[in-house]
C-alpha cells in the first residue's frame, strides 16, 4: 500500500520563522553591515526584522497584507534580500530575486534541489547553501505540527564559500505552539 503523498495548496504558506533560525545569519552579515536589508514576506513582528535592528542593520520590510505583493513591489532603496518565503511558488520567488541582480538568503526547503528548476535558475549563478544539522521548526497557523522536511537558506552572492552546514544555539529553542488551534 502507498503512503499519500501530502503536497501544499499554499494555505498553510503562513509559517513563521523563530529567532534562533534566524540568527545564524548574523555571522555573514558584516560585509552588508552598512546596507540595508529588504524583508519582503515579513511584517514588524517579523523576527527577521526585530534580530537584524536589534543588531545595528537597516532594514525595510513588506508584506502582502500591506498591498505590497513581492512580484511587483519593490522598496526604493534596499541592498539584499534576507527572508522566509512562501514555499508555495518557489520557482517564481527565485526568479524574482535573481532578477534584481543583489545578493540573498532565502528560506527554502531542501527537498527543492530534487526540483529542475533551482538547476535551471542557478545553473549559471553560484547557488550557496547555508545548511543546519537540526530542522528547524516554524510557527504555524495551523495544527499540523511536524516537519518531515530540512530547510536551508538558499543564497546567492551572501555566503563566503557555496555550502556552510552550521548549529543552532539549542539552550534557545523554545517553540510556541499557542496558534496551532487556529486554522
Amino acid at each position: 500500500m502507498f503512503n499519500k503523498q501530502i503536497i501544499s495548496s499554499g494555505k498553510s504558506d503562513e509559517c513563521y520563522t523563530y529567532r534562533y533560525a534566524v540568527e545564524p545569519l548574523l555571522q555573514f552579515l558584516e560585509p552588508f553591515k552598512d546596507k540595508i536589508i529588504w524583508c519582503p514576506f515579513d511584517d514588524e513582528n517579523s523576527e527577521f526584522v526585530k534580530v537584524f535592528t536589534e543588531n545595528g542593520f537597516k532594514v525595510v520590510f513588506s508584506h502582502i497584507k500591506y498591498g505590497q505583493n513581492f512580484y511587483n513591489y519593490e522598496p526604493q532603496k534596499w541592498d539584499i534580500i534576507i527572508s522566509n518565503p512562501p514555499f508555495t511558488g518557489k520557482k517564481h520567488i527565485f526568479e524574482r530575486a535573481l532578477s534584481f541582480n543583489k545578493p540573498f538568503a532565502l528560506l527554502m526547503t531542501l527537498d527543492w534541489l530534487n526540483d529542475s528548476a533551482p538547476k535551471k535558475l542557478f545553473k549559471d549563478k553560484d547557488l550557496q547553501l547555508l545548511m543546519f544539522e537540526k530542522r528547524m521548526e516554524f510557527k504555524r497557523m495551523s495544527k499540523i505540527r511536524a516537519i518531515t522536511f530540512s530547510t536551508a537558506y538558499y543564497c546567492w552572492n551572501f555566503l563566503p564559500k557555496q555550502i556552510i552546514i552550521s548549529d543552532f544555539d539549542t539552550n534557545q529553542i523554545k517553540l510556541d505552539f499557542s496558534n496551532n488551534d487556529k486554522l
